[in-house]
């Protein structure tokens, strides 16, 4: 495919069935898409060349995995220069599953999820707040979760 090459409306209903379900064959997704199962596997491969898809992942269920303490920390870094320094260092936490760069009060926002609330002190005090550059930080326990998805493609 060209450098050049932009994304039509075949690639993204390819995307949109995909999106729902990555396991789906793409027998089946060509089939939703009026193309050759061959179109669904050369235009998933240009995609992911691109950088618009970024592999498959599974949807864990943490909760049943006993992870079920999620919370979001809002970081205080002591200068905004050290994000790289300190996302690196935070990316390195098991537990911590997403790291932002934000503007306003924090200048991070980390989601974390833990087995409980002492698991979650421990992360806390033993890996986050000895990470340098961390100012200090606050911590929002999520009591429930409506709602996480994607955007959904048209």
């Amino acid at each position: 495919m060209p450098d050049n090459y932009e994304i039509d409306n075949v690639d993204l209903k390819i995307l949109s069935l995909l999106q729902h379900n990555a396991k789906k064959p793409y027998t089946e997704v060509a089939k939703k898409a009026f193309v050759s199962s061959g179109t669904v596997h050369v235009r998933m491969n240009k995609l992911e060349k691109m950088g618009v898809v970024k592999g498959a992942s599974l949807d864990l269920n943490l909760n049943a995995l006993g992870y079920t303490v999620g919370s979001f920390l809002g970081v205080f870094l002591s200068k905004s220069s050290l994000y790289d320094q300190v996302a690196a260092q935070l990316a390195k936490i098991p537990e911590i599953t997403s790291i932002h760069y934000t503007t306003g009060n924090y200048s991070m926002f980390v989601r974390i999820y833990a087995k409980s609330t002492d698991h979650l002190k421990d992360i806390l005090h033993d890996k986050i707040q000895k990470v340098d550059g961390i100012e200090r930080t606050e911590t929002f326990v999520i009591l429930e979760e409506t709602m996480n998805r994607s955007i959904s493609l048209h």
